[in-house]
C-alpha cells in the first residue's frame, strides 16, 4: 500500500512538524522477575523481582512515540503533587517532550504496575482517580494549551477515561481549527463530534455505538462516521490488521506483526504514526499503512515501546 521510497519521503517530513498531545498521563511501572515456585500460602506463583523500570504510559506514551519519530512534541495533561508525578515529568524531559502539565493535589498521578515473568505479564495493579477534572484544573489546562496552540500542526487526544477529557476541553480544542486525532474512550463518545478522525480498536468501536456483535465491522464503522459527522475513521483489528474508512471507501489493511509478545501501547503507536504521517503529506491510506507497520513492530516488544523514524523506514517492505 506504500512503497519504501514514498515512505521515506513522508518520514523525512516528521522532523519539521510539531504535535500537541492532550490526555490522561500514566506512569507505567514494570517489575521484571522469575518464577521458580508456587506460594505455600495460596496457589499463585512467587515472583522474584530482578529489576524495576518505569516508562511514560497512556497519553505520555503517545508523546514519547511522537518525539521518538523526530517531531517537536508537547504534552498537556494532569499529574498529582506526588513522587510519581515528578518521575513522569522527568521521563518526559529525558525524551525531549515539552511538558505543559497541570498539578492537582486532589488526585494521584495515575500509575499502572505490571509484574512480568517468563516473558509474559502476570498481573497489573492500578492506582488512579477517574473523577472528572474540576473547573479550576480544566481551565488551567486550557490556559497551558493556549501557550503553544498557534505553533503546532496537529492535536492528538489520548483518552484513557481518567477524567482529563471534558466537554469544555473538547469544545476548546475544536475551536482551535487544528487537525484533531482521537484515541477514544467509548464512555466519552459523544464528545468527539467535529474531529478529524479517531482510531478505536474493534471492542471500542462496537461499544461506542452499543452495536450488536453480529453487525459487520464495516457497518459499525459507517455508523460511527455518520453519528460523529466525520469523513475518516481507522478501526484496529488486532491480528486481522486495520480497516480504514475514508468517505465512501473502505480499505482492509492486513496485519504486519511477525510475533506478538505484548499489545501494551500499540494503539498509542498507531495514532502517533497516523497523525504524523498525515500532516507530513501522506494520504489517509499511506498514513494508515505506515501506522500498521509501526504497530506490527511494537507488539513484538515487551512493555510500552516506541519506534523511531529509521526503524519505521527499515520495516516497510
Amino acid at each position: 500500500m506504500i512503497s519504501r521510497k514514498r515512505a521515506e519521503e513522508i518520514i523525512k517530513g516528521f522532523k519539521n512538524k510539531s504535535v500537541l498531545v492532550v490526555g490522561d498521563l500514566i506512569l507505567d511501572r514494570y517489575l521484571w522477575g522469575e518464577v521458580e515456585r508456587i506460594s505455600p500460602e495460596a496457589p499463585v506463583p512467587v515472583v522474584e523481582v530482578k529489576k524495576e523500570t518505569v516508562n511514560p504510559g497512556g497519553a505520555s506514551n503517545v508523546a514519547w512515540n511522537i518525539s521518538t519519530l523526530g517531531a517537536r512534541t508537547y504534552m498537556a495533561g494532569v499529574i498529582g503533587t506526588d513522587r510519581n508525578g515528578e518521575i513522569l515529568e522527568d521521563l518526559l524531559k529525558e525524551r525531549k517532550i515539552f511538558p505543559l502539565n497541570v498539578k492537582d493535589s486532589k488526585r494521584p498521578t495515575t500509575e499502572k504496575t505490571r509484574i512480568i515473568a517468563v516473558s509474559q505479564q502476570l498481573l497489573r495493579i492500578d492506582r488512579e482517580s477517574k473523577e472528572r477534572l474540576s473547573e479550576e484544573i480544566s481551565d488551567k489546562l486550557i490556559k497551558q494549551i493556549k501557550k503553544v496552540i498557534d505553533s503546532i500542526d496537529a492535536v492528538i487526544v489520548s483518552d484513557y477515561g481518567k477524567g482529563v477529557i471534558t466537554p469544555k476541553l473538547m469544545e476548546f480544542l475544536r475551536s482551535c481549527n487544528k487537525p484533531l486525532f482521537i484515541d477514544p474512550k467509548p464512555s466519552n463518545f459523544s464528545l468527539y463530534t467535529g474531529i478529524t478522525t479517531m482510531t478505536p480498536n474493534r471492542k471500542e468501536a462496537y461499544e461506542c455505538i452499543k452495536a450488536d456483535r453480529e453487525i459487520p465491522v464495516e457497518q459499525v464503522g459507517k455508523m460511527i462516521m455518520e453519528e460523529l459527522d466525520i469523513n475518516t475513521l481507522l478501526i484496529t483489528l488486532g491480528s486481522e490488521g486495520m480497516m480504514l474508512f475514508n468517505n465512501n471507501k473502505t480499505v482492509k489493511i492486513p496485519a504486519k506483526a511477525r510475533k506478538v509478545y505484548d499489545v501494551t501501547g500499540a494503539g498509542d503507536t498507531v495514532i502517533s504514526v497516523l497523525a504524523l504521517a498525515k500532516i507530513s503529506g501522506a494520504s489517509w491510506e499511506e498514513a494508515a499503512s505506515l501506522a500498521n507497520y509501526a504497530a506490527g513492530y511494537v507488539v513484538g516488544e515487551i512493555g510500552t515501546a516506541a519506534v523511531d523514524a529509521r526503524t519505521l523506514l527499515e520495516i516497510v517492505q
